[in-house]
């Protein structure tokens, strides 16, 4: 019990860490020493091996994703491609249908591979004009940007190329297109609800007599002489991606094809080419939307390219590090005497490894306040028991990448997320004005990934 104690404790406190909004990339190894100390284990054999060890592998195999994720997401920004898209699907769908036309902008710069950060900030004014314009309540629109940006296109469709779409294909050897019925049928009912939900509200608002609001901080400035690219120029490079990566993954033009095993094992003997190939293809597809951007924004990046270089590297080295100080203090907790016990408990829950496996991704993502912290540690911990005991149920890896995925994307944002933070900074509104609109697609979300699993369960 005292084993389970500490892990708890440290738990604890690194929640506690997160939600103050402290660096993580500090205090994981901390709440690790802590839990280290009270579980009787050396703490520095501890921090140098079970910690850097998880640490560093995490780096290893994530960090081409996030630069140059980073990457192309700024240079969209900085070259126009994300504010044309946006003003365009905001203009057709005009402010009769503004809740769905920011949903969709955000869902569209999401699933093409633009970071959730550059979306917020380059739909944020067009959303507000428009909402402004229909006399629907400010305080909606953070609501309406998540709903797009971090729910479907995220986690759930297939061949999303965000990072949380990507991380189960190295435990489950599956690519970014798994399971792509479940994926699509749960993306379109968090849409579906999500959208009636701030319908609803909207309604609500508009019965009480309220409007858009007025003494707003944050509002945006009219800029009607912006130099953007045309729509189709802007979205080329989003449609290259996605194409891309399609074809890498599951074409006779995979990219698991382009190098021979003999080549590989006499060069290369340690890599696993089913579980490398999803990165290649992801990295392969990245580089080639930077490329398209570049060449058809080459003018409008000519005075900011350094700037927006710097910016992009200095944001992806933040944010995998302190995912993979997550990933490292995860690595510790399964060493500790006291896990075997909470797994145990946690694997209790439910007959279905699904379900248990929604549950332990939603606990932790909550906790840690980060989807792919959540995720990593679960699958880090407990991913390659859920891999047996699905293969002992007849579950298909491929369902356990998309639940696992999902359920990252559903209690992680909690109020001391990060995303959320920044979203309410972004649009000037405070968690009193905008959570609660937030926490209904929170709680949307993380009710379909466990009717998902329930379904997926039965028909297995």
């Amino acid at each position: 019990m005292l084993g389970v104690a500490a892990i708890v404790f440290s738990l604890v406190l690194l929640m506690a860490i997160a939600y103050r909004g402290l660096p993580v990339i500090v205090f994981a190894p901390i709440c690790a020493a802590a839990a280290l100390a009270l579980a009787g284990v050396p703490i520095l054999p501890g921090y140098t091996d079970s910690f850097m060890n998880g640490a560093a592998d995490y780096v290893r195999a994530f960090f081409p994703v996030f630069l140059l994720g980073a990457i192309f997401g700024k240079l969209m920004e900085a070259g126009g491609a994300a504010a044309s898209i946006a003003r365009a699907i905001v203009r057709a769908f005009g402010s009769r249908r503004a809740i769905p036309a920011v949903v969709l902008a955000c869902a569209v710069l999401t699933y093409g591979g633009v970071s959730l950060f550059v979306v917020a900030f380059a739909v944020y004014p067009f959303g507000a004009a428009l909402f402004k314009a229909a006399g629907i309540p400010k305080r909606l629109l953070p609501g309406a940007i998540a709903l797009g940006a971090f729910t479907l296109t995220m986690d759930a469709l297939p061949g999303s190329p965000q990072i949380q779409n990507l991380i189960p294909t190295r435990t489950f050897g599956t690519d970014a297109y798994a399971a792509p019925v479940l994926g699509c049928v749960g993306g379109a009912a968090i849409l579906i609800g999500g959208l009636i939900w701030l319908d609803r509200r909207r309604a609500w608002a508009a019965a009480a007599g309220e409007g858009y609001g007025a003494g707003h901080a944050n509002e945006p400035e009219p800029k009607p002489d912006l130099d953007l690219p045309s729509l189709p120029v802007a979205l080329l490079p989003l449609l290259l991606v996605l194409a891309a990566n399609f074809v890498a993954s599951r074409t006779p033009w995979s990219i698991a094809g382009w190098y021979s095993e003999d080549l590989l094992r006499g060069s290369f003997p340690t890599i696993n080419v089913r579980t490398a190939s999803p990165t290649w293809a992801l990295i392969t597809a990245l580089c080639i939307g930077i490329t398209a951007t570049l060449a058809l924004n080459a003018r409008r990046l000519r005075g900011s390219l350094t700037v927006s270089l710097t910016a992009a590297t200095s944001g992806a080295l933040l944010a995998i590090f302190n995912t993979a100080s997550e990933v490292g203090y995860g690595s510790v907790i399964k060493t500790l005497p006291g896990f075997q016990v909470i797994r145990n408990g946690v694997l209790g829950l439910s007959q279905s490894v699904l379900i248990s496996e929604a549950v332990a991704v939603n606990i932790l993502s909550g906790i840690t306040g980060s989807a792919s912290g959540g995720l990593s540690i679960a699958l880090e911990v407990m991913g390659a028991h859920y891999l047996e005991a699905a293969k002992a149920q007849g579950i298909s890896p491929e369902w356990l990448h998309r639940i696992a995925s999902m359920a990252s994307g559903g209690m992680d944002t909690l109020p001391h997320n990060g995303a959320v933070i920044t979203l309410l900074a972004i649009t000037g509104l405070t968690h009193r004005q905008s959570y609660p609109d937030i926490f209904a697609i929170t709680l949307l979300k993380t009710s379909t990934v466990f009717a998902l699993a329930a379904a997926a369960t039965a028909w297995a």
